[in-house]
């Protein structure tokens, strides 16, 4: 496969959805029904140098992440951060209902934004995981969209990056709740990861893949459940209480109170027969997650 193009500009953007020249070098906001795709499929593959934040509705295209194809035909969020995606766009037949928010890096700089926004996994969740509106969400989301829009048409002046800013913050903020409501009620689906969670672990703790193997990392463990890592672990914490790295070591603790008090193996041959490389470490997670040592826990039984 070609190596993707990157798109490094909000203004090539602009240029190849066939939009005029975007009013800011560094943030823009468009309507989907402006836009035309001719440019950007040519392509077939590309990464953006810059965040995106999609509201589409009555979309009747595909888009394509890896292998599979995904259809949306109802009001949905995709958030994108800079290099981030490889992507392959097959338009419908018209054009898609919606907004898009896009803003560089550097219009953030130096501002609480700019770490804070780190920390709001729905930029790493794979496009099947997108956030899906309820009719309220959506109207909220739209007013935000065009509160954004509205200050981007007006004349740039000293408050309007601080004021776009602003109201990018409470974007994430709703999106970061919603996104927590539909963990809730995708309870079907998520209830279907989580026993295939539960299956992987219990296989991969009782057929000595552990000593072969090592301890399932979570980007391993996201793979096998065709998830992406963040939103796997997110969903968990919505549901459980737990990330998936505290639900690994859980299951692994488990484990280890199984063979320390039914087998008579040492602390060290039950540390590699988990997979871990240094007895030292074992002994750690085992006292951190149950405030006593593997000893300590083996004489209480006795």
């Amino acid at each position: 496969m070609k190596q993707p193009h990157l798109i490094n500009s909000i203004s090539e953007q602009h240029w190849l959805l066939g939009l005029p020249k975007p009013k800011h070098p560094m943030i823009s906001v468009f309507r989907h029904e402006h836009t035309r795709y001719d440019s950007l499929v040519e392509l077939q593959h590309f990464t953006l140098n810059f965040y995106c934040i999609s509201l589409k509705k009555d979309y009747d295209g595909k888009l394509r992440y890896g292998q599979r194809h995904y259809d949306f035909d109802e009001g949905m969020m995709a958030f994108i951060a800079p290099n981030q995606l490889l992507m392959k766009l097959n338009p419908g037949s018209k054009p898609p209902g919606g907004m898009t928010l896009m803003f560089h890096p550097d219009f953030i700089a130096n501002t609480p934004l700019a770490a804070k926004i780190r920390t709001y996994h729905f930029f790493s969740y794979e496009l099947n995981e997108a956030l899906h509106l309820s009719d309220d969400e959506e109207t909220v989301i739209e007013g935000l969209f065009s509160n954004i829009d509205r200050e981007y048409q007006t004349s740039i002046d000293g408050f309007s990056r601080d004021v776009m800013i602003a109201q990018i913050e409470v974007l994430l903020q709703y999106a970061n709740r919603f996104y927590a409501r539909q963990f809730i009620t995708r309870k079907v689906a998520n209830d279907e990861i989580l026993i295939r969670l539960e299956n992987l672990l219990e296989k991969h703790f009782n057929d000595q893949q552990l000593a072969r193997n090592g301890i399932p990392t979570v980007q391993y463990v996201a793979r096998v459940l065709n998830v992406s890592a963040d939103y796997l672990s997110d969903m968990l914490r919505a549901i459980t209480g737990q990330t998936a790295q505290q639900h690994i070591h859980a299951k692994l603790i488990d484990k280890a109170k199984e063979l320390l008090t039914t087998t008579n193996m040492q602390v060290s041959e039950v540390a590699y027969h988990l997979g871990f490389e240094y007895p030292q470490s074992f002994n750690k997670l085992f006292k951190n997650k149950t405030n006593m040592s593997p000893l300590e826990f083996r004489s209480s039984f006795n």
